[in-house]
């Protein structure tokens, strides 16, 4: 049972009124300490920390050597940054090898970066245990490493448990999987949980992850439904379906299930920063700028995103015409530690956008022969070039990027397929289209699927377009 499940359950529902009551009315009270223990977690899981302090310092307080509320205030302490307290705390157990003690004193070690010796700590005490405690303690453990983001330990764990059918087993063993980047063997064993357990909407929104990873957006969409369908507010599922509505160009969509989802959480800067290119992308810069705005208050100076949502800001202003700020927003990723070509690209589609040619010619400039005419570059700024209408410029610099990059590579025939198109090379524009279509078909997509029918797949773009032109 989940804590979600087990704080939904009746029993603990009275548990919990019986003890608020005592509470209002003034009273000391008397429980069962690890009841306390789970009204604290429960408390802390909904935000209520004052509430959750009250409840386990009342527990120390009934019996000081508890060792469910002094993990509990372990816990707290290792949360806080602060090991030290998280030591004092574990050392006023009794029994040192109680499953408490041993795991939090290896997530002391796990939060501190001290993988090697949290590793070895935990092998040694592998030697004490009694044989039919063996199976619960490393599934434990590779738990524990997943949950603190080293899925290569948690596998290595895993590997050390005996096979189950449990679910459970099977859940951990995809989580771990998902983590370490084998996406078809989790999106597998996910499949497999929800044969037996179809209303389980944490495997669906699991399932919609592993699916996203994988760049099958279609199917992310498809199982973030199926959790919507079992709870139409779940955070998780309104979000997963926004990430891959946004992945798939289908903003309009996307911004009403990004509204949906920041309607539950209001300060995920993510979710604010892809909501507002989102509505960049369909020219509702105002609104977007709100949201892109939120997320800036929200991010801290080394947030990864900080980069991008400058990025899009300045997005929104140059097409309000207010290029000053656009710049302005430009400018301040100037000592961030992002790609640097990459802005001076935008900085030139903000200048040739606002009609100032002499100026963005030399920032695309600068752009590529900084970068050491890296083709990713050449190719960003012909394509900037192109959404400004200058489609002779951007057909030549293709024309030149496709003529010397390697056999292998595969973008920017899409956008060479779209100049060809705009310019009435229709021999050209087939040749581009199926080379597109053959070496990248999410590309040709995205770029030149307006050009046909709804639905229609890449694989059939070139057949399509080759009967209307001789027809």
């Amino acid at each position: 049972m989940t804590d979600e499940e087990y704080f939904n359950d009746e029993e603990f529902r009275e548990m919990l009124d019986d003890y608020e009551r005592t509470v209002a009315d003034g009273q000391l009270v008397f429980m069962d300490v690890d009841d306390l223990a789970d009204i604290a977690e429960y408390y802390q899981l909904h935000e209520r920390y004052d509430d959750a302090q009250r409840a386990i310092d009342r527990a120390i307080e009934l019996q000081p050597d508890s060792i469910i509320a002094l993990n509990y205030k372990a816990h707290e302490a290792i949360g806080n940054g602060d090991y030290q307290a998280a030591k004092d705390y574990l050392e006023r157990m009794d029994d040192k090898q109680a499953p408490e003690y041993i795991y939090s004193r290896a997530e002391i070690m796990m939060a501190q970066g001290m993988t090697d010796e949290a590793d070895q700590y935990l092998l040694d005490c592998v030697k004490d245990l009694p044989r039919d405690e063996y199976q619960d303690y490393v599934i434990d453990i590779a738990n524990l490493w997943t949950e603190y983001g080293n899925s290569e330990k948690g596998m290595e764990w895993m590997l050390r448990a005996h096979p189950e059918e449990t679910e459970d087993f099977k859940e951990l063993m995809a989580r771990t999987y998902f983590g370490i980047g084998a996406y078809d063997d989790s999106e597998r064993l996910f499949n497999e949980l929800l044969d037996k357990n179809p209303f389980q909407k944490r495997y669906w929104n699991a399932l919609a992850s592993t699916q996203y990873m994988k760049e099958d957006y279609s199917g992310a969409i498809t199982s973030s439904e199926y959790a919507i369908a079992i709870d139409p507010d779940d955070p998780d599922a309104l979000l997963a379906k926004a990430n891959a509505l946004n992945s798939l160009s289908n903003n309009e969509e996307a911004i009403k299930y990004y509204d949906r989802y920041l309607a539950k959480i209001p300060d995920d800067e993510f979710a604010l920063l892809n909501a507002g290119s989102c509505l960049v992308n369909v020219g509702k810069y105002e609104e977007a700028i709100v949201k892109l705005q939120k997320a800036e208050e929200l991010a801290a100076t080394d947030s990864q995103y900080l980069a991008d949502i400058y990025q899009e800001l300045a997005f929104a202003y140059s097409e309000l015409h207010k290029p000053e700020t656009a710049l302005f927003y430009i400018d301040k990723t100037l000592s961030m530690d992002c790609n640097q070509n990459e802005m001076l690209v935008i900085r030139g589609h903000i200048l040739l956008s606002n009609n100032f040619n002499d100026e963005a010619e030399q920032s695309y400039k600068q752009a590529i022969s900084q970068s050491g005419y890296d083709p990713h570059i050449i190719l960003r700024a012909a394509i900037s070039i192109y959404d400004n209408q200058y489609v002779t410029t951007a057909y030549s610099m293709l024309t030149q990027l496709l003529d010397t990059v390697s056999d292998d590579w595969n973008r920017g025939y899409s956008y060479m397929a779209l100049c060809c198109h705009d310019l009435g090379r229709h021999k050209e524009y087939l040749h581009y289209l199926e080379e597109a279509c053959r070496r990248n078909p999410e590309e040709a997509k995205g770029a030149l699927g307006f050009l046909f029918p709804e639905g229609m797949a890449p694989s059939d773009y070139y057949q399509y377009e080759l009967n209307r032109l001789n027809t």
